[in-house]
């Protein structure tokens, strides 16, 4: 007897409907806003989840420079670059970062090192993230629903 065998669904490229999300980062941890941002970005939170495709939303970040720190991580927590050249490690903390002309990098670049590494597609996805420092967002067109990351778990906003 023969029995019909299941088969597996694979999203196609042509397939996908992305959709467009704003999350208010004002008093969130990093580290958890981060997750949720490149779980956002590669589409697990699909049931239609497809490793090998970019299915995932497009995210728009807003008040990126009010993130919140655990602990005492905003003056310990540092971050190095190195120029090339030898000797040229550089490094900062997060509250230099936070305060210096380009404030959104520190959740950029925590969702960044959540994605796969060194992938092209991961580089795709990460062209659906749009951070911006304040409250206001050129995406309006694009009628991007709210996703309250708050309120989706108590430890996503730190205690004080």
């Amino acid at each position: 007897m023969q029995t019909e065998a299941s088969k597996t669904y694979n999203t196609k490229a042509a397939d996908v409907q992305k959709r467009w999300v704003v999350i208010d980062a004002e008093d969130l941890v990093v580290g958890r806003v981060a997750s949720i941002i490149a779980m956002r970005l590669r589409g697990k939170h699909l049931p239609t989840y497809t490793p090998f495709v970019d299915d995932g939303d497009n995210v728009i970040v807003v008040n990126a420079e009010k993130v919140a720190f655990t602990g005492n991580k905003r003056q310990t927590q540092t971050y190095y670059k190195h120029t090339g050249y030898p000797g040229g490690l550089k490094a900062t903390t997060a509250d230099k970062v936070l305060e210096g002309r380009f404030p959104e990098r520190v959740l950029t670049k925590a969702v960044e090192r959540m994605m796969p590494k060194d992938s092209p597609l991961a580089r795709r996805q990460m062209k659906n993230l749009h951070v911006y420092a304040g409250p206001e967002h050129p995406h309006e067109a694009q009628q991007p629903e709210t996703l309250d990351v708050a309120a989706m778990n108590s430890k996503n906003k730190p205690r004080r």
